[in-house]
């Protein structure tokens, strides 16, 4: 009988044992990061909302944009080979984020406090404000809104409903100088007709619009200054996001996304999707942002 328990006892203890075990792997699986899952498999799942120029894919379903190309150079020198993209509604995109559908977000998201509650930013990867496009030269020395107002010999294009109708009303320009066309096709025919001085829209838009034209005689003015409306900048600032539990992914990749900025590599990724010199973020950081 004794015998017969000491058995009984061994058995039990070689169960504990081996519950322990499947325990303590259960709690190494579960330890690992999504950066550490991420390296280990050699591959994330993106969340992407199909909007060019951040994120979108090619009739051939190849994933690419702004937002994509920036976070595939930041993860490959991270160990991170492959992207595997996750369509989703913008609206859905943090939600489905939290509830762990993908990885991280690239679809060229705006910081700001009310996203940032919700998930956390790597640093900004581009910027868009407003921009102008003049004959050639500048010849009426025009680098702002205020300048526009400041003299009562510019005409500005503008699109009728655009947000930058109001800025410039806000800035001072009167209506005598705003001309409102139907689309940006029209204000650029305004402007190579000679019947506006200078038109308007963001950056990427002007830029577009510019290449599509292919006209010498007309250029961007890359030294713009932004508009402070209601005594806030105009400029919005776009970043990979992140979920909060993954500290490590975010700073690992903030590394990553820093030394492209400091080589230059950054604006050569983006530049292909219509930015420029005047979209790059700066020194802004996703922490300032947030607030």
């Amino acid at each position: 009988m004794k015998k017969f328990k000491g058995l009984i006892a061994a058995a039990l203890a070689l169960s504990l044992l081996g519950l322990a075990g499947c325990g303590a792997a259960d709690t190494d699986t579960k330890a690992k990061t999504t950066l550490e899952k991420a390296k280990e498999q050699g591959y994330v799942v993106v969340g992407f909302a199909n909007e060019k120029p951040y994120a979108y894919q090619t009739p051939d379903g190849k994933l690419t944009g702004e937002a994509v190309e920036v976070a595939r150079a930041a993860l490959k020198n991270m160990g991170i080979d492959e992207m595997k993209g996750e369509l989703t509604e913008f609206a859905s995109l943090i939600p489905g984020l939290n509830a762990k559908r993908f990885d991280m977000i690239t679809a060229g998201m705006f910081i700001n406090p009310d996203r940032a509650k919700e998930v956390d930013f790597a640093n900004p990867e581009y910027s868009i404000g407003e921009a102008i496009a003049v004959k050639k030269g500048n010849p009426l020395d025009i680098h702002s809104y205020a300048d526009i107002a400041a003299n009562s010999d510019v005409t500005i294009a503008v699109p009728g409903g655009a947000i930058e109708y109001d800025y410039l009303l806000k800035s001072g320009v009167p209506l005598k100088q705003i001309m409102t066309v139907p689309d940006m096709p029209a204000a650029l025919s305004a402007l190579q007709s000679g019947r506006a001085d200078a038109l308007t829209a963001t950056g990427p838009s002007v830029q577009a619009t510019l290449e599509t034209a292919n006209n010498p005689d007309l250029e961007r003015v890359m030294d713009f200054v932004q508009p402070v409306i209601d005594g806030k900048e105009v400029k919005g600032y776009g970043a990979t996001a992140f979920r909060k539990e993954d500290k490590d992914f975010r700073e690992a990749f903030n590394a990553e996304l820093q030394k492209l900025k400091d080589s230059g590599e950054l604006l050569k990724i983006i530049e292909p999707f219509g930015f420029t010199e005047q979209e790059l973020p700066g020194d802004k950081t996703a922490e300032v942002l947030s607030k």
